[in-house]
């Protein structure tokens, strides 16, 4: 019987990709995906029938992506980092399609950041989106505040697009009414790929022009501190 697979391709090179993603990619007959992260894979879908949507046609995305599953072809449907977060699988199940699914794990971009920067999330933490597209702003801020008062590592994802500048500015406002302005704060853009441009700076010294959809941001607890060019959170091990 057709499935369909839904993968998160981490970075989207190969090394990044767990075993069971390329297995999936390499099998299926058609790959769907956001424009961008088929491109990261060119290398791996040479040959098959490749369907790609612009920014924004996720819905699109996903309904093209089952129809060729009950047209009868194993489709994998890609998302950048893990499938499950900000990704194509909750939209899928949501569709709720008489089809059968298979959701692959990928490496998120927290994580990829992370080992880039060395060891920010060593504790507990959380991730935050700062794209209001989906999520009314009044819900983000608060979802900020919380976190910045429970003394989370925080990972805020898409901090900023072209048309979307100010999010970023008054989530780091929020911040600095909770932590201290020297608090480390570590900012990736394209993590693991071979762009990939990394700084370590404190909360109060963040270059926002700096920053794009293709940059994380993870912000330390208060017990965050840089060792030779490392960021690490400790865990609390007595040394």
């Amino acid at each position: 019987m057709p499935k369909l697979y839904i993968v998160g391709i981490g970075s989207g090179k190969r090394e990044d990709m767990t075993l069971r993603a390329i297995e999936c990619i390499e099998k299926c007959q058609v790959i769907v995906g956001y424009d961008f992260y088929i491109k990261l894979i060119e290398e791996l879908v040479k040959d098959k029938i490749i369907i790609k949507t612009s920014m924004k046609s996720e819905v699109e995305r996903c309904k093209m992506a089952i129809e060729k599953v009950k047209e009868g072809y194993d489709t994998c449907i890609v998302s950048s980092g893990d499938a499950g977060l900000y990704g194509m699988a909750g939209l899928i199940l949501e569709l709720n399609a008489d089809i059968e699914y298979e959701i692959v794990p990928g490496i998120t971009a927290a994580f990829l950041a992370a080992s880039s920067l060395g060891a920010p999330i060593m504790h507990d933490f959380c991730s935050i989106s700062l794209s209001d597209l989906l999520t009314p702003w009044e819900i983000i801020e608060k979802r900020i505040r919380a976190a910045a008062e429970g003394d989370f590592v925080i990972a805020l994802y898409n901090p900023k697009s072209m048309t979307r500048i100010e999010n970023l500015n008054k989530a780091l406002e929020i911040l600095l009414t909770y932590r201290s302005s020297k608090t480390i704060v570590g900012i990736v853009k394209n993590a693991r790929r071979p762009d990939e441009e990394k700084i370590i700076t404190t909360l109060d010294n963040i270059n926002t022009d700096y920053v794009d959809m293709k940059t994380i941001l993870i912000v330390g607890n208060r017990t965050t501190y840089v060792k030779n060019g490392y960021m690490i959170t400790p865990r609390g091990y007595i040394l």
